[in-house]
């Protein structure tokens, strides 16, 4: 008898809660950007923000380049502890439907991320504002409010991307080996080489959506459609690799 939507749900939930892994990392998500917000604010926020052409709203979110490692994390690891000891044979025993299962496990994903991203994204700017003094903008600032939900958005799709090449890849540290180095360096090298090419890269891309008034023809959404294109291969990608792989 196959389990129903409903209880692959429920299933999908206590893995997410019960492997240390996976929870740590979600909880990292918040926990990361909120320490570096706070550290970064207190010390040197308001130097920053009197410089020349200093970008207030893009500047609010710089602590959210730490929580998409985080956010890369959670999602490799949701999906990396299904290859440890067999475990992926365990599951596909109770949910022998392929489809269903990976449905249920990518959209479990990424409601989850988005919903702590989310958070993370407001409390973040909110935390870091208490520190900024007569340079304290607010949600009605132009772009404030576009951005807070556009970086939340941003870390759920790196969580989807990075879910999708765990599939693939079969390993988190495999997916964190590619992708960390890429976001932090290759990512801004190929900008300064390729120019206008670079604002296509997932994470160069859904980035635009914090700016208050990104450069480039992509625009804020344009930028995090780019990044969720990025995703979606990844996720299908994933989805033919677990259809075609033996457990």
């Amino acid at each position: 008898m196959t389990m129903s939507t409903a209880a692959v749900l429920h299933s999908e939930w206590i893995k997410i809660r019960s492997v240390r892994s996976v929870a740590g990392s979600l909880a990292a998500i918040p926990l990361v950007t909120l320490a570096i917000t706070v550290l970064a604010f207190a010390t040197v926020g308001q130097a920053e923000a009197d410089n020349p052409g200093a970008d207030p709203v893009f500047n609010a979110f710089y602590a959210l380049n730490f929580g998409q490692i985080a956010a890369i994390s959670f999602g490799a690891t949701s999906i990396s502890s299904e290859y440890l000891n067999g475990a992926l044979r365990i599951s596909l025993a109770a949910v022998p439907r392929r489809n269903l299962f990976y449905a249920v496990k990518i959209a479990l994903i990424g409601t989850t991320a988005l919903a702590v991203s989310l958070v993370t994204s407001l409390s973040s700017f909110l935390v870091g504002q208490m520190f900024m003094g007569e340079y304290a903008i607010g949600l009605g600032e132009p772009g404030a409010l576009r951005a807070v939900v556009g970086g939340g958005t941003y870390l759920a799709l790196m969580a989807l991307f990075a879910a999708g090449l765990a599939v693939v890849l079969r390993s988190a540290v495999a997916v964190l080996s590619l992708l960390i180095p890429f976001i932090l360096i290759v990512s801004f090298v190929v900008g300064d080489v390729a120019g206008s090419v670079a604002q296509y890269l997932p994470d160069r891309a859904g980035q635009l959506v914090l700016h208050q008034n990104p450069e480039g023809g992509l625009g804020p959404w344009g930028g995090l459609a780019v990044a969720a294109a990025w995703a979606a291969v990844a996720v299908l990608a994933g989805w033919w690799a677990i259809r075609r792989r033996d457990a």
